[in-house]
């Protein structure tokens, strides 16, 4: 079964469902109990549209084991356990004799007294880890948590029996301490992955919350944003906020929409040009007509876009629960194990064999593992959608790095989709290129022919015309300046005996090329070739996607000479032309015949079948419908180089995973040996307070590292 076909299965009704802040599909909830404690829970924080109405909550990836606690509870037990841990260490021989004071504080039932504090630490700062251990134990998936609870349980129960009567040294000290930097530990992972997903915040909050209405009568009233429906008519001002998906009927401003396209310059808007609800208007005064609101706005379907790429599986996830899943078990074993040789072998004291066993399971704690991941994914999808690209499928996504071939749709997504002038001609020297198109413009602007808008839309100047008509099949003429000019095809102009050089204007026609030919009088002085403008930034587009090792081939409806000249103008490594639209989902399965991973890029409508065909299904210029179904990724800008940024961003998120991975289980390789005290004759040995610093170390190194993707050059 494709992938792109279960994912269509996948997501039906994702829309109504996503943007829903209270609920959350029974899938995900599954999928957080199967992961090992790994997954992701939201974490809402409710942006407003107006009163009650909300784009949807943003959700911050932390992971199952933290089900139930946000930052705050972590810092608050953090802050609280540190107080009490304070007492705790003073009231220890062992640090007292550090500090050189030793007997200076003692006092009858010292032991007691901290067997008490050390308890509420316990109960009350190891509860987030306890909670953890019996949730993954009733699920038979130990997981980090399991090792954390284990470690800090053993310690506690034996310090508590040392107090009442068995022989041996508490070291409640060591606990305190430990519990302390885990809680510390966890609240500052649980930081920096909230701070990865302020994307969704971000774009929640830009919408305004009231809108300026304007009523029947023309009179303006300022409504709450849920009041809003499809019809309302709304007045924007210079610098205000737009407040919903709209067309313009009156008015000219430049729009600014980083925040939601990744378009850096301001976009000029005029009548009949769509506003996007969250972009900022500029120095003009725009009226518009809403024609989108709530879940159908496209600030909306970004942002439930966004979400369900931070909570979708990665396979590479898989790989590092699976991982986590065995490390949790080899620690818990390696546990067991240092603690028997320590203790029957090599006859240490029960206190120091606990010592080096609860230490094994600190530092062993797969923290780093279970954070590689799901915070990359966290930050290259936020990375992705402040630059317009939305990923609907995250195995998608990463398969995207290995793409050998990308298959583009001519129409729309490497040309315009609009007729535009390529070749100017001038036949005679008292008129220039500038002139004949001046001329052609001035008399097609009277025409509604889509050659006539494709030269009117070339120039700036046009000059007032007299007596125009049209000439049936043939093009229009009429009097400019006193002069009879007309545009027509180079077949009347041949009809009428006119002389022109007939081997240049067959050699653009040979391109696929309309051409046109001006008479002014009863002289042919020009010649226009017009055809589906080409994007300037298609051409970059391609020659950085060859320099990846990346084969470009386009695919189009239009006849050989048409597909031909597109295809080395852009320098493209082949072409399918006259292919019906039911035929291309066939060409996409004859490239991926050649053993190659197969991008396919288009417009998300006529391409629906190929799109869901290839190994990685792209829609470009989708503008402000995101919701198609049949992408895995979908490019918000009618711009062929995010196809590259797509891929640069791939390739480097799959190097983030793959370098907090190697470290993550890198540094177990080390560490849990040192912890275990093989190192011990040399005078080196590890507290479980201090491994907990380690191991805490090896998880800042992990989100350091994830913080440093970009999204490439």
């Amino acid at each position: 079964m494709n992938h792109n076909e279960h994912d269509k299965e996948h997501h039906s009704g994702q829309d109504g469902e996503m943007m829903n802040d209270h609920t959350m599909p029974e899938r995900n909830n599954h999928q957080m109990h199967s992961s090992h404690g790994q997954d992701h829970e939201s974490t809402n924080s409710h942006a407003h549209l107006g009163h009650g109405q909300h784009v949807g909550s943003t959700s911050a990836p932390t992971h199952g084991r933290h089900t139930g606690h946000t930052v705050e509870a972590f810092k608050k037990r953090f802050w609280i356990s540190l107080i009490l841990t304070l007492p705790v260490l003073i009231l220890t021989p062992e640090i007292q004799s550090f500090l050189g004071f030793e007997g200076f504080i003692t006092f009858p039932g010292q032991n007691f007294e901290s067997f008490i504090l050390s308890s509420i630490i316990y109960f009350y700062g190891g509860y987030p880890f306890l909670q953890g251990l019996y949730r993954e134990l009733k699920e038979k998936l130990p997981g980090m948590m399991t090792l954390i609870g284990v470690a800090i349980t053993v310690a506690y129960v034996y310090s508590t029996a040392t107090v009442f009567g068995l022989a041996g040294m508490p070291f409640f000290w060591e606990l305190a301490t430990l519990i302390d930097i885990m809680l510390l530990g966890h609240w500052l992972e649980m930081k920096s992955i909230l701070g990865a997903s302020k994307a969704l915040e971000e774009l929640a909050r830009l919408m305004p919350f009231e809108a300026h209405k304007i009523q029947p009568d023309g009179s303006v009233v300022d409504v709450p944003l849920d009041q809003l429906v499809v019809g309302d008519k709304v007045l924007i001002k210079p610098g205000e906020k737009i407040p919903a998906d709209g067309t313009v009927f009156e008015g000219e401003s430049s729009i600014n929409e980083a925040m939601l396209t990744g378009e850096s310059k301001p976009v000029y808007k005029t009548v009949r040009a769509e506003v996007i609800g969250g972009s900022v208007n500029g120095e003009g005064s725009l009226k518009a007509e809403i024609k989108k609101t709530g879940k159908d706005s496209f600030l909306s379907q970004v942002i439930g876009l966004v979400r369900q790429a931070q909570e979708s599986k990665s396979r590479t996830q898989d790989l590092s629960n699976k991982v986590a899943f065995w490390l949790t078990i080899i620690a818990l074993s390696v546990g067991a194990i240092t603690f028997i040789v320590w203790d029957l072998v090599l006859g240490q004291t029960i206190s120091f064999s606990l010592e080096r066993a609860v230490t094994v399971m600190v530092i062993a704690c797969p923290h780093a593992l279970g954070l590689a991941v799901p915070l990359v994914v966290a930050i290259s999808t936020a990375i992705a959608a402040k630059n317009g690209l939305l990923i609907r499928d995250r195995v998608a996504f990463e398969n995207s790095r290995k793409i050998d071939a990308i298959i583009f749709d001519k129409t729309g997504t490497l040309t315009e989709g609009k007729f535009g002038v390529t070749d100017i001609l001038h036949f005679a020297e008292d008129f220039s290129k500038e002139d004949i198109l001046k001329y052609a413009a001035s008399v097609e602007a009277h025409s509604e022919h889509p050659i006539a808008k494709g030269i009117i839309t070339s120039t700036k100047e046009t000059l007032a015309v007299k007596g125009f008509k049209n000439i049936p099949g043939e093009g229009a003429q009429g009097m400019v300046e006193g002069k009879e000019v007309k545009i027509v095809s180079p077949a009347y102009a041949k009809r009428q005996k006119l002389s022109f050089p007939e081997d240049e204007i067959q050699k653009l026609a040979n391109q696929g090329k309309t051409v046109v030919t001006l008479i002014i009088g009863n002289k042919v002085v020009g010649a226009i070739a017009l055809a589906d403008i080409v994007r300037p930034e298609s051409k970059k587009a391609i020659k950085e996607l060859r320099s990846m090792g990346i084969k470009s081939i386009m695919l189009t409806g239009d006849n050989k000479q048409v597909a031909k000249w597109v295809s080395e103008e852009l320098g493209l490594d082949d072409y399918f032309a006259e292919v019906l639209p039911g035929e291309k989902a066939d060409k996409v399965k004859e490239v991926q015949k050649r053993g190659l991973i197969v991008a396919m890029t288009g417009d998300g409508v006529n391409d629906a079948p190929a799109l869901a065909q290839a190994d990685v299904g792209i829609a470009i210029g989708s503008g402000t419908d995101v919701a198609i179904e049949t992408a895995d990724i979908i490019l918000v800008r009618s711009n062929p180089q995010d196809v590259v940024n797509i891929i640069k961003l791939a390739r480097s998120t799959y190097s983030k995973m793959v370098q907090n991975l190697i470290w993550a289980t890198g540094y177990n390789t080390f560490a849990i040996p040192l912890a275990a005290g093989v190192l011990y004759s040399y005078g080196i040995l590890l507290s479980p307070a201090l491994g907990a610093v380690f191991m805490s170390a090896s998880t800042i190194v992990v989100a350091i590292n994830a913080r440093l993707l970009k999204l490439g050059k």
